[in-house]
């Protein structure tokens, strides 16, 4: 009964039931009880979401340009977004977690639901057709593809922080990876960025480089903040 008001809010009814269960189990859980993870589901919808988010872009956005388009695609198809579509739909409520995990709901990591949305991805793909796949991608990602579109000459969080940080002089700034977690195949990424050696924020990425972004809109949000 759980999964059919899973399937109602997702909008897609499984054909396999068990392909389903598997999208929605954590690692946790599949420890604890012996069976088989989202980890692989995982894997594989990640690379679905590239390539039908790529294959969206180059029909619906041919004014574009080849690194325009790119950088939509990063903006969009990212860890914020994902954890924002697992919120729309509810995925905490039917996620299968282990002890561990299920103590602490209230905190439920961004990452654990953003994966979880790559399995369903993936899950969706296997139980019937690219297809079906595709029309939840773009019903979820339509909207922010297209104000990603609209800001893409936006300059980027490190050049910005540079430029505001340099105004009045040189001054050394520098980024660090301070914690790489997660598997070869989806590693997690955790950057710092320190102006003349004093730390003015943080953030986390599934690349250095988008952790490394992700620490300069910190450090940006926290100078106009008045906390560095």
């Amino acid at each position: 009964m759980e999964l059919e008001k899973f399937e109602q809010e997702i909008g897609y009814q499984f054909k396999n039931k068990e392909l389903l269960k598997t999208a929605l189990t954590h690692t946790s859980y599949a420890y604890e009880n012996n069976v088989e993870s989202n980890e692989k589901l995982e894997f594989l919808g990640d690379s679905i979401l590239e390539f039908l988010s790529s294959k969206y872009l180059f029909h619906n956005y041919k004014n574009l340009k080849e690194g325009e388009m790119t950088k939509v695609r990063a903006t969009v198809v990212c860890e914020e977004s994902l954890y924002k579509i697992a919120l729309k739909h509810n995925f905490s409520d039917f996620l299968y977690l282990g002890k561990s995990e299920n103590s602490n709901l209230a905190k439920l990591s961004k990452a654990i639901l953003a994966d979880s949305v790559e399995a369903l991805i993936a899950a969706m793909y296997l139980d019937s057709s690219l297809e079906n796949a595709e029309n939840f991608i773009i019903n979820n990602l339509s909207e922010s593809i297209e104000i990603a579109s609209q800001h893409v000459g936006i300059k980027d969080y490190k050049t910005v922080l540079q430029e505001k940080l340099q105004k009045n002089g040189n001054v050394d700034i520098k980024y660090y990876i301070i914690k790489e977690s997660g598997p070869d195949h989806n590693k997690i990424f955790e950057s710092k960025v320190e102006c003349n050696k004093k730390v003015l924020g943080t953030g986390i990425g599934k690349t250095k480089k988008l952790s490394e972004m992700m620490a300069a809109k910190d450090a940006l949000n926290n100078i106009e903040e008045g906390k560095v």
